[in-house]
């Protein structure tokens, strides 16, 4: 049997709650746990995975590694001659690990085995009985309520009923004449219409690259479960763009980041949408990723606050001023100068770009709006440090269910107390790394792939439920093909929900 075998040490999600073990008992396979939507046939992501929580021989949970190579994981495909899976064993250090893999082709049936040397843990080996389908595989589930069940959805997503509690009604054939009017010329944008689950598409204005990321999560819906027939406009600008003071009838815009001053749908951003579809591909930062590189513990971390970034806000300024006078306290630099004037004097000299996971050797992580909102904050928050957020009218799909002093800690916009904020972090450090710990757990059970699949899908469900007429494939739309570089194409053995008569 052939496997792609990858090792790699990372962190994971929510943990049950058990007593805190003293590390004086031996890792025991038997009372170890394992669980997660992996070892679910149904849940197809583009990358799959579980947790492992290593427990001793006395039933009490490790609080810390039992060394990176303590659990071993095998999986295959019993019916085939070759298994075409990458796997990574990500060690989070704190006695937990997140498996994940991604798989190549599909499989009638996998087998996944997970070791303490030759022991097997918990329930292992699992059998997924199949067909367990690989990511480019293009074989819907007609029955969506039977997905989200799957996908453990939520029942509801405040936020998205924030965003379309001010469109009581959708009228398709209205909005596509007036948004093109109103935005198309300035703005750049992307007007979709899923009908049959296909996706369709034009665009509108000069600059529409990141119209890759919209179609890529799109087109990875539709591999995966029957969608609404919808038709929508996605904003693929940084700011929002439907005032909320605006004297014009408001139009539904779909956007990647909100804010207080405006009306716009927000979906999760393209840097998380794409780190989710290219887990264990060709992108090395993601929610799990970050999980296993959150540097050295606690209490060895360097207690200086860390930032690099680019020169994108004028409170980023202020912030480089605030560490050329205070060294020893912050530690912010700029890796590029682009829209203010470059003065070496004030805010030099630039620095190069350091790995994401060494911010992690740092304390303190402060976290302040670019042109709009920082989308690295995910990250951050999945990490073993405490994040110091700037206050912003500007805000990712996530933010208003963040609490300030439980997930981060809040700074004024214009960063008046950070220092007074920072001092406050040294002085009650237990409470600082309570908060830190809060965040992380947010990120673990609120931003991995599975629950972006499931914001995108509830947002275009019910925003499809408020349409009072027809989606239509509209004159000047094309269609958006699946990739067809697939290596090992698959069967869909699903069956096709008959007509209602």
């Amino acid at each position: 049997m052939f496997s792609i075998w990858l090792l790699c040490y990372l962190t994971l999600g929510t943990i049950p709650v058990f007593t805190v073990s003293g590390g004086g008992n031996q890792l025991s396979p038997e009372n170890s746990l394992i669980w997660g939507p992996g070892l679910r046939a149904d849940v197809v992501l583009p990358a799959r995975y579980f947790y492992v929580q290593a427990l001793d021989t006395d039933g009490q949970r490790f609080t810390f590694s039992p060394g990176a190579n303590a659990f071993q994981v095998k999986i295959t495909a019993p019916d085939e001659q070759f298994t075409r899976i990458g796997v990574q064993i990500l060690d989070r250090k704190d006695g937990s690990f997140i498996v994940r893999y991604r798989m190549y082709a599909s499989y009638k049936n996998l087998k996944i085995e997970i070791k303490v040397k030759d022991k097997h843990v918990a329930k292992s080996p699992y059998i997924l009985k199949g067909p367990v389908y690989h990511e480019n595989c293009d074989c819907p589930r007609e029955d969506s309520t039977a997905w989200l069940e799957d996908m453990s959805c939520p029942q509801a997503i405040p936020q998205i009923q924030r965003d379309l509690a001010h469109f009581p009604i959708v009228d398709p054939d209205k909005i596509a004449k007036e948004i093109p009017q109103r935005f198309g010329q300035r703005q750049s944008l992307c007007h979709y219409t899923i009908k049959d689950n296909k996706v369709y598409i034009r665009t509108h204005g000069e600059h529409v690259g990141f119209r890759i990321f919209m179609d890529a999560i799109l087109l990875s819906l539709t591999r995966k479960v029957k969608m609404p027939d919808v038709e929508f406009f996605v904003n693929l600008g940084d700011w929002p763009l439907e005032k909320k003071k605006s004297t014009q009838n408001l139009h539904p815009i779909f956007s990647w980041c909100g804010s207080t001053e405006s009306k716009d749908i927000v979906m999760p951003t393209y840097d998380l949408t794409d780190s989710v579809l290219e887990t264990m591909g060709r992108v090395s930062l993601d929610m799990m990723s970050v999980q296993a590189n959150t540097g050295p513990p606690w209490e060895d971390k360097n207690t200086t606050a860390i930032w690099r970034g680019r020169d994108s806000r004028k409170e980023r300024l202020e912030l480089v001023k605030l560490s050329r006078k205070y060294p020893d306290i912050i530690d912010a630099a700029f890796t590029n100068f682009f829209f203010f004037k470059h003065d070496e004097s004030l805010y030099g000299p630039i620095v190069k770009h350091i790995s994401f996971f060494d911010f992690f050797k740092y304390k303190y992580q402060i976290n302040i709006d670019g042109t709009v909102a920082a989308y690295r904050l995910p990250y951050l928050l999945a990490g073993n440090s405490v994040v110091l957020k700037q206050d912003s009218f500007y805000y990712e799909h996530f933010y208003n269910e963040l609490q300030p002093w439980k997930h981060y800690i809040p700074f004024k916009n214009d960063l008046s107390d950070l220092l007074e904020k920072l001092q406050w972090a040294k002085d009650h450090d237990e409470e600082a790394r309570n908060i830190a710990k809060s965040g992380q757990e947010f990120a673990r059970n609120n931003l991995m792939g599975d629950h972006v699949f499931c914001y995108y899908f509830k947002l275009f469900q019910e925003y499809a439920n408020l349409q009072v007429s027809e989606p239509k494939i509209r004159d000047g739309m094309e269609k958006v093909e699946q990739p067809d570089d697939d290596l090992f194409p698959c069967t869909c053995h699903r069956k096709k929900a008959k007509d209602e008569l």
